[in-house]
């Protein structure tokens, strides 16, 4: 699987003109932002030209936009740009209509009365969104304060005379005005250095999108070769529809500012020329620190619509079924804020049992294994065929994050039912110079499934780096600097014990 990037462009309105989009490009990434570029025809005279842009998103980052002629011939240069999104509806047009006398259209009796009322007050608390975006908590704070305490989000109306706190009826407007806007708009003043017809770029960074992966793992009842099928669901809450757009997913966590500037730097730019696309599926590449994933034929997203398109397909996945047994149970809550001191001091740390064995599932992401492509973090879960009907039962499910191609995927989907394990402390000796430690556990397993099984007991070292294993009655192997594991083999029905004395010291 290939990939590429996309940048972005929008629809302009030249002059009295509007001109229509087209060649729409999706980049959406999985951090809840896109980048759009689409082509638009302008007809621009030698000097100072006003432009107006009505198709852009309700979540348009202005200071994000770029617009220029791709082919280099004009030398377009942006004076001035504004955006507005306070599209119009009820509120806005009261909010407008504050100090005049307008029309409210009531009904009684079957008939329809007019009624006469001057708007004092609309209720309609605008310029919120900055307060939001710039995150200024004394401005959010006055809000509060005005629009709460004092009900500004009530509307006042003057009617005969007398104040209502509420609508007289249904308000009924004159025309709009050309102040007045449907849908966010992009307003820019020009300069050209030549009369001059082109196509021009627009790309622009946008809220509101977002895509997700997930997977679907099949394997028969008997057996761990797995079918696995992967999705992106694509999510557009950008309030506006995007017809036959090419769409690419960026996956990777790339920096991005949030609107508090709490974040710990700058995302890094999109460049890339548009890739060919394959018909034959998604493709992927790697670009810069991330991963591109192109969808092979145009995809058209409705506002507030999420769909999903299958990404992936493997069939005779080799996959294993792991049980690892971490049998300490240790109440994080009564150790937070301990140092690691405190801990080695308590005796009784890591004493409480835990008999529940976990279930993993790994394969490795290769193409040996029919996969060996970039993953992107998503849902997994996992179903097995029943062979009684030969319908598939819902066994589990967890989240990878991103894997890279190599990699090993390895996803705990539940805790067995049929083993069990239980553990507990034999002995503990502290030396009288108090510089050394020594501690014994017996761990027992038992496997009630029909069928042989190995469980991996994992076992941490977690009083002191400087540790030994002084004795031991199975092959343990360190797998980290405090940890290490025993593999026993169990039987249908057998019950084995493990034991095993380790010894401190810190002085």
């Amino acid at each position: 699987m290939k990939t590429s990037i996309l940048l972005i462009a929008a629809a302009a309105t030249v002059a009295a003109q509007t001109a229509e989009p087209s060649g729409a490009a999706l980049t959406i990434y999985n951090q809840g932002f896109g980048v759009v570029r689409e082509t638009i025809p302008l007809d621009l005279t030698r000097g100072v030209n006003s432009v107006r842009f009505s198709g852009a998103t309700v979540h348009l980052e202005p200071d994000s936009v770029i617009l220029r002629d791709p082919t280099g011939l004009v030398n377009l240069n942006v004076l001035e740009q504004s955006f507005r999104a306070d599209t119009i509806n009820q509120g806005l047009l009261l909010y407008l209509s504050e100090g005049k006398v307008i029309d409210f259209r009531t009904w009684q009796d079957g008939k329809e009365t007019i009624v006469r009322g001057k708007v004092i007050r609309s209720g309609y608390v605008p310029n919120t969104a900055a307060m939001n975006r710039y995150g200024n908590q004394f401005a959010q704070r006055q809000y509060n304060l005005g629009n709460h305490n004092t009900g500004s989000g009530q509307p006042i109306i003057e009617v005969g005379g007398l104040l209502r706190f509420s609508l007289p009826g249904e308000p009924l407007f004159p025309s709009l005005t050309n102040d007045a806007i449907l849908y966010p708009t992009l307003t820019w003043q020009l300069r050209s250095d030549r009369d001059a017809k082109l196509d021009a770029e627009l790309s622009y960074v946008t809220g509101g999108m977002a895509w997700e992966a997930a997977y679907n793992l099949v394997s028969p009842e008997k057996g761990d070769t797995i079918s696995l099928v992967g999705w992106v669901t694509l999510d557009n809450q950008s309030g506006r529809t995007f017809e036959d757009a090419a769409v690419k997913l960026m996956a990777g966590d790339v920096s991005k500012l949030q609107p508090d500037g709490n974040d710990v730097g700058y995302a890094k730019a999109a460049r890339a020329e548009m890739d060919s696309m394959r018909q034959d599926g998604v493709t992927e590449k790697a670009f810069d620190e991330f991963h591109l994933y192109t969808l092979p034929r145009a995809v058209t997203l409705r506002n507030r619509e999420m769909k999903q398109v299958e990404f992936l397909r493997a069939e005779g996945v080799q996959s294993r079924v792991l049980y690892i047994y971490n049998g300490a149970a240790i109440d994080r809550r009564r150790y937070r804020g301990w140092n690691a001191e405190s801990v080695r001091n308590d005796r009784d740390y890591g004493t409480v049992s835990n008999p529940k064995i976990w279930v993993m599932r790994e394969f490795e992401n290769t193409k040996a294994n029919g996969l060996g492509v970039p993953l992107p973090k998503g849902r997994t879960r996992f179903y097995r065929s029943d062979e009684a009907d030969g319908r598939p039962e819902f066994t589990g499910e967890n989240t990878i994050d991103h894997t890279p191609e190599g990699e090993t995927v390895r996803i705990y989907t539940g805790d067995a039912f049929d083993i069990v394990g239980e553990r507990k402390r034999t002995d503990y000796v502290l030396n009288s110079s108090g510089s050394s430690m020594e501690e014994a556990f017996e761990i027992r397993l038992r496997n009630r499934k029909k069928e042989a099984v190995e469980v991996r007991v994992a076992e941490r070292m977690y009083r002191w780096l400087n540790w030994s294993i002084v004795e031991q009655s199975d092959p343990f192997v360190k797998t980290a600097a405090q940890d290490g594991e025993f593999r026993i083999a169990l039987e249908a029905g057998e019950e084995r014990v493990i034991t095993y004395r380790v010894r401190y010291d810190w002085k």
